[in-house]
């Protein structure tokens, strides 16, 4: 009964005029700035904080502003994901995978609307979480120390090469690049730089952002230009501008699934949406087996990480309210804003601030309901999209990819790795070696190292520590059997063909 007056204070608070107001602007420009290739939820939540001051909002309405344009970001990075098959930020890059081979096969407007409901059910599941489950998920997450973030990195790896389906060999090889060129940039524990070629603007390493849409976009364009060249034209339709009720209630196991796994890693900190929605489309790919269709235009391929990486971006809004901990770096600078506010979260928040927090929740409910109204009736909008002729549509992504790279740094050079990258993923797709191995490489090879050495640094370099806890044990068994298995897998599919 006390959560239940809690939420109708906190409705009492969400409901305010100028908190609705502020939630409807928060979802429209995060759906915007989402769906736009380079900006993403950091850069979109980090260039609204300005306004929060000019405007003189409180601090319940500043967090209501910039949690409705983190929301809306989440949503709007499948867009460009599907049509393009241009990630609009990290999480979106596994939607890219079923999302586009369902936009060339004249689905695209299907998958808008399936992705904005698993969305909505992925942030749904989040909130819910949020209100029922915060304490006891946060006495969990807290145990989680340098070598349990290493062993739940090693997890990842182990089901890399169930992210293509291809050659688990060239998988292999593409995640080890990524990790090698993940080492480039000054070493965060000596200082020393590694790989970096007397540059300067390598010091900071390889920018994700840059090498996303350079693997992505740029090489999408030399593969459309070879294709034109050849004779070979591919042409798209929109398709049905709805996902229809069949295909959505057909997807509601993975739906739930995959909103359960990335809320749980969303909650511990530092993992962030982009594991989540990983996780989430590589499990089910698992628990699918022979029976989906993953890579082709499968809707439970894109059903999957989108449910995952809203769900996280959910579960990580918990570590920063309670503990003070960000989740992901959204909750980072979300983070900031409550403490330029003389506000320090942590576990008294909720009992000193019941309103903040508690309408912040509200607010939650309603901007995920409003990001369903605003997204579903777009579908067709969005889609639209497809129906732009190659020769228009592709200088156009050129034009986007190189205005959303630039604006990161203001720097030439950040151009020419995009260009660099581009030809390596052209390289790469003409190889068959699938690229996002390595993006994902790249991703987390930074954060697996800085633990390792963390862990290390703690047991002052022995080596068991990675090893010692129940919950390292655990994670490596699961990641044990999850490689044997898809191991297991490929060897019965490749008798089974012979």
């Amino acid at each position: 009964m006390e959560l239940l007056a809690y939420l109708a204070q906190g409705f009492a608070v969400a409901l305010e005029p100028q908190h609705l107001f502020l939630a409807l602007v928060g979802c429209a420009l995060g759906t915007l700035i989402g769906a736009l290739p380079g900006l993403g939820p950091v850069n979109g939540v980090a260039l609204m904080i300005p306004l929060t001051f000019n405007f003189s909002l409180t601090a319940t309405a500043a967090l209501i502003l910039l949690v409705s344009i983190y929301y809306g970001c989440m949503y709007g990075g499948r867009i460009s994901s599907i049509l393009l098959n241009i990630p609009g930020d990290e999480p979106a890059m596994m939607t890219t995978l079923d999302g586009f081979p369902m936009a060339q096969q004249g689905r695209g407007g299907e998958a808008l609307g399936l992705t904005g409901v698993a969305s909505f059910v992925g942030a749904l599941v989040a909130t819910i979480g949020l209100v029922l489950f915060a304490p006891l998920l946060v006495s969990f997450a807290i145990r989680f120390g340098p070598a349990e973030y290493f062993a739940l990195f090693v997890l990842a790896f182990a089901t890399i090469g169930g992210v293509t389906g291809g050659n688990l060999a060239k998988s292999f090889l593409a995640a080890c690049l990524g990790l090698l060129l993940g080492t480039v940039g000054i070493d965060s524990v000596s200082s020393v730089p590694r790989y970096t070629f007397g540059w300067y603007e390598l010091y900071d390493g390889i920018d994700f952002i840059v090498a996303l849409v350079g693997l992505f976009a740029i090489s999408e364009c030399l593969v459309f230009l070879e294709d034109s060249h050849q004779g070979r034209k591919p042409t798209m339709e929109m398709g049905s501008a709805m996902p229809g009720i069949r295909t959505a209630w057909s997807c509601r196991g993975t739906i739930g699934r995959s909103s359960a796994l990335g809320f749980i890693a969303g909650v511990l900190p530092g993992a962030g949406a982009a594991l989540g929605s990983f996780l989430s489309y590589t499990l089910e790919r698992r628990w699918l087996g022979k029976r989906g269709d993953f890579g082709n235009g499968d809707p439970r391929g894109v059903a999957a990480p989108e449910a995952g990486n809203n769900a996280a971006a959910g579960g990580s809004l918990i570590p920063m309210l309670s503990l003070g901990i960000p989740g992901s770096g959204t909750t980072a600078i979300l983070l900031a804003l409550l403490l330029s506010m003389n506000i320090t979260p942590g576990p008294l928040l909720f009992e000193n601030q019941p309103e903040l927090v508690w309408g912040l929740v509200a607010a939650l409910f309603i901007g995920n309901l409003m990001l369903l109204a605003l997204n579903i009736p777009l579908v067709g909008l969005f889609a639209r999209v497809l129906r732009a002729p190659g020769w228009f549509l592709m200088p156009m992504v050129v034009m986007v990819a190189f205005v959303g790279v630039y604006s990161l740094s203001n720097s030439a050079f950040d151009l020419y790795m995009m260009l660099a990258f581009g030809v390596l993923g052209y390289v790469l797709r003409k190889l068959e070696i699938p690229t996002v191995p390595v993006v994902l490489g790249l991703l987390l090879g930074g954060q697996m190292e800085y633990n390792l050495r963390r862990a290390m640094s703690i047991s002052g370099g022995d080596w068991s520590i990675i090893w010692n806890s129940d919950i390292s044990v655990g994670i490596y068994l699961f990641a044990i059997a999850l490689l044997l298995g898809g191991l297991l897998f490929h060897w019965l599919m490749r008798r089974k063909r012979s």
